[in-house]
């Protein structure tokens, strides 16, 4: 492990809206919170709603901080676009992409992103596997299993991609997931776009909820809504990647 008396650098949180830790638990503020961390300065490079696509095509403003690490979470929406046609229609006309996701433009988009990085920046790279949607990987709903198998097959591609480009491999993935078959939890078995903005704008900025509140009244262990994750699921991520930080 690195002194910590002489860790300094620059962290660069990279990806869609978990990275951006936007409508989930703050986990890159948790990070700065920690003694372990007080020399390395944070930034946030996350957009919600980006596909992996979008993420290479705004990495110039990553590349121009000179980061010292790099911890990318994206693929998240390239997932959701797989198993859900109504956010596939919306993903591609909203963020104008270029064809519609699939497994194998998100791991061309992904070994892109890494390569860029490495040709560009003298960063550690920390790929992060994603996080479960739902809480019943076994649930025979095919909704949720098929959100689970997708899960499966990304963070295989995030962890064959790491190992090909020789860069580090976070792996949320399995910590969730080995928390998530100890005590699962209800199955995601519909996306509904009106069911994100009552949550997001009516219960936490009209009602002042907070996520963890949001989570109870959904019913969600893990998540806010069954995507987005709470206090108890932020936590396991910002352990995850202070693993990598620490090394």
């Amino acid at each position: 492990m690195q002194d910590q008396n002489q860790q300094s650098g620059i962290v660069a949180c990279v990806g869609s809206s978990t990275a951006a830790a936007h409508g989930v638990f703050n986990w890159i503020k948790e990070l700065e919170r920690r003694p372990q961390n007080e020399h390395l300065k944070f930034v946030n490079r996350g957009i919600g709603g980006d596909v992996a696509y979008k993420t290479l095509q705004r990495l110039h403003k990553t590349i121009a901080v000179h980061p010292d690490y790099v911890v990318l979470i994206t693929g998240g929406n390239d997932l959701l676009c797989q198993a859900f046609p109504i956010v596939r229609r919306v993903e591609t006309r909203w963020k104008r992409l270029p064809t519609e996701p699939t497994s194998e433009w998100y791991r061309e988009n992904l070994e892109a992103i890494v390569r860029k990085l490495k040709s560009t920046t003298s960063a550690r790279i920390g790929l992060t596997s994603l996080p479960l949607i739902g809480e019943d990987p076994h649930s025979r709903n095919p909704n949720q299993a098929r959100l689970a198998q997708l899960a499966k097959e990304f963070a295989g591609i995030i962890k064959e991609v790491a190992e090909q480009e020789g860069v580090d491999y976070i792996p949320f993935y399995e910590k969730l997931e080995e928390q998530i078959e100890a005590s699962p939890g209800k199955a995601f078995t519909e996306f509904r776009w009106r069911s994100f903005f009552r949550d997001y704008y009516w219960r936490e900025f009209i009602l002042r909820h907070s996520f963890d509140e949001i989570a109870e009244m959904n019913g969600w262990k893990y998540h806010v809504d069954g995507v987005h994750l709470n206090t108890k699921g932020g936590m396991i991520l910002a352990n995850v990647v202070q693993e990598f930080l620490d090394k």
